[in-house]
């Protein structure tokens, strides 16, 4: 099999709401799909949402980067994913988000010539699991009516933006836990907000409130800082923007600095990398999240697929298309209720765009014959 031609999407895609965290904040999505066929005739898709202020890519340089990759791509085997991957990693290792569309497609072609759903061709089963849904950063009092929202849906578990002002942050918690009373569960997340006094003062002040983990609580850098906050928090420490690769993961477990990591396709650079870091969590006793951007369910249905093949994933956190102000994709994972994902059995992803919503959006096309 040779992949014959490669297109590029751009699309915008508004939210529901304006979501805050403490390193940014957006309204709208900016997305790059990736659309690869062969001439097998089979096709595959990805996607790429750029969130600038974790990854460094924007729409432009996703773009930029997958015309790159698609040159490095044409006339190759797609099914030779372990190859692939390499190859554009290679080339480009900074674009981690750019190559997590390509990684998709390629997954999406390989498990539909297998016949098999994703899950099933990643070596799992499938199984049920349950997403939680974010509250942004805003003011005690709206964060708390939003996660009244929440709870009022029916889930079992809420994930709070913090990384502000300590004191601040200890009014959130409070104003949300007093909102939905005490059988939710509540999982933070400071997004490198915090530095390592401000971060012992608010884990040590909202641990009576019942509180799963909390997400990077200081810069990404500050690996020792992370160590020294795990060795003594009432409350478990989960690697987010530290993490990006199987290296990362390494290394974090290795310094003890945290009990959780957050594998998220738009940092690790797709389905590949992401399996790699958690079998490198897995042998150090790790368990794992997978994590989600503001994406469409095209790729949370690759990112559900993962965490379905792969018991060691103990949470998932792919809320990003309930923000998502309009739904364009076909098939894929389903959001039912308590916050249940349900997968489909059909070969590969199991996820496609609409037809006339593809259309719609600006495009870049290359083959072997013509390219841009």
């Amino acid at each position: 099999m040779r992949v014959t031609k490669i297109e590029l999407f751009k699309a915008n895609l508004p939210l529901k709401r304006p979501f805050r965290i403490a390193i940014g904040e957006t309204r709208a999505t900016e997305t790059m799909f990736v659309r690869v066929s062969t001439d097998a005739g089979l096709s595959g898709m990805g996607e790429a949402d750029c969130f600038r202020p974790v990854v460094g890519e924007n729409q432009a340089t996703a773009v930029a980067a997958g015309m790159e990759y698609a040159r490095l791509l044409l006339g190759k085997d797609p099914v030779a994913i372990n190859s692939r991957v390499a190859e554009l990693r290679q080339f480009m290792p900074a674009t981690p988000t750019a190559r997590s569309a390509f990684d998709m497609a390629l997954h999406d072609i390989a498990a539909q010539a297998a016949g098999m759903p994703l899950y099933a061709f990643l070596g799992g089963e499938k199984r049920s699991f349950q997403t939680d849904i974010t509250v942004g950063l805003d003011t005690p009092e709206i964060m708390a009516a939003h996660a009244r929202e929440i709870a009022d849906r029916g889930l079992q578990a809420i994930k709070i933006k913090l990384g502000t002002q300590a004191a601040e942050d200890i009014a959130r918690m409070r104003a949300i836990r007093a909102e939905i009373g005490d059988a939710i569960a509540l999982r933070i997340d400071a997004n490198q907000g915090w530095d390592r006094a401000a971060a012992m003062t608010v884990l040590d002040a909202i641990a009576p409130l019942g509180i799963e983990y909390c997400e990077q609580p200081v810069r990404a850098w500050d690996h020792a800082g992370m160590a020294a906050i795990s060795a003594r928090s009432p409350i478990p420490i989960m690697a987010d923007e530290s993490l990006f690769d199987d290296h990362d993961a390494f290394t974090l477990a290795a310094g003890g600095a945290c009990q959780y990591l957050n594998i998220k396709l738009a940092k690790s650079g797709g389905l590949n990398t992401a399996m790699r870091i958690n079998a490198v969590a897995e042998a150090a006793g790790f368990r794992c999240m997978v994590g989600c951007m503001t994406e469409t369910r095209l790729a949370l249905t690759a990112a559900a697929h993962l965490v379905s093949s792969r018991p060691n994933i103990a949470f998932a956190d792919l809320d990003g298309a309930d923000m998502l102000a309009d739904d364009p994709v076909i098939g894929g994972m389903v959001y039912g209720e308590n916050g249940a994902i349900t997968l489909p059995d059909t070969p590969g992803l199991g996820a496609g765009l609409d037809p006339d919503f593809l259309n719609s959006l600006e495009h870049i096309t290359l083959d072997e014959g013509v390219t841009a």
